[in-house]
């Protein structure tokens, strides 16, 4: 196998514990949540029903009406949206998170819901032998994967968040479109490129937008 071949493997390795995906529809108020999410708010996938209640219920109490205000901006304009906030799960633990969201279309083309997904990003998820694996592959990358660290430099200036969440969000993302992470990276960066813009740069929905829709541009490319 190709050294390259090799790295890629890696990098893509594994299944990212603190990233997950999840769906409200409009028509019903229902949401959807991956096994992650449910984690980080502290059940057992199965065990609860999402609902905005108590989506809402799981907010911390500085965040709660600025929460709140979004998802009723969210029905009304049915934008793509990005936020950051805290919850609390159910053991009392708080989880700073990252909320990156983009409309959802039924088979007509009509938007029936947002779809995105939850980065938990608390400084105290990472252990030691996590970051010394993140920091090797952080130096595997500049040397072999110079899109994915370019990629993952933008994520962090864009959502605020650090090496590690980024570079996992960046892989997760890549692995839930099934595309290999160098070819999502370097896709990610040509669309934000191209991106217009004068003094000021695009709003955040923007970014939202074109990570959330890599793929379609990815696969639409024949790769």
């Amino acid at each position: 196998m190709p050294p390259e071949e090799s790295l890629e493997r890696a990098l893509a390795g594994g299944s990212p514990q603190n990233v997950g995906w999840f769906r409200y529809h409009f028509a019903d108020g229902r949401w959807e949540w991956s096994d992650q999410v449910h984690h980080m708010h502290g059940y057992q996938p199965g065990t609860v029903t999402p609902t905005t209640e108590l989506v809402l219920a799981h907010k911390h109490p500085d965040d709660y009406v600025s929460v709140a205000a979004t998802l009723d901006d969210i029905r009304r304009t049915r934008r793509t949206f990005s936020a950051r906030h805290r919850i609390i799960d159910t053991e009392k633990r708080i989880h700073d998170v990252v909320v990156i969201a983009d409309r959802m279309f039924d088979d007509t083309g009509d938007i029936v819901g947002t779809q995105g997904f939850y980065v938990d990003v608390t400084t105290s998820r990472l252990d030691d032998s996590t970051r010394e694996m993140a920091a090797a592959t952080a130096a595997a990358m500049v040397e072999h994967r110079a899109s994915i660290e370019r990629a993952k430099g933008m994520l962090m200036l864009v959502y605020r968040v650090d090496a590690v969440a980024a570079f996992e969000l960046l892989k997760w993302r890549a692995a839930e479109a099934g595309v290999k992470l160098r070819t999502f990276a370097e896709r990610l960066l040509a669309d934000v490129t191209a991106l217009y813009y004068e003094e000021t740069l695009p709003p955040r929905s923007a970014f939202d937008h074109l990570l959330l829709t890599v793929h379609h541009r990815v696969h639409a490319a024949g790769v």
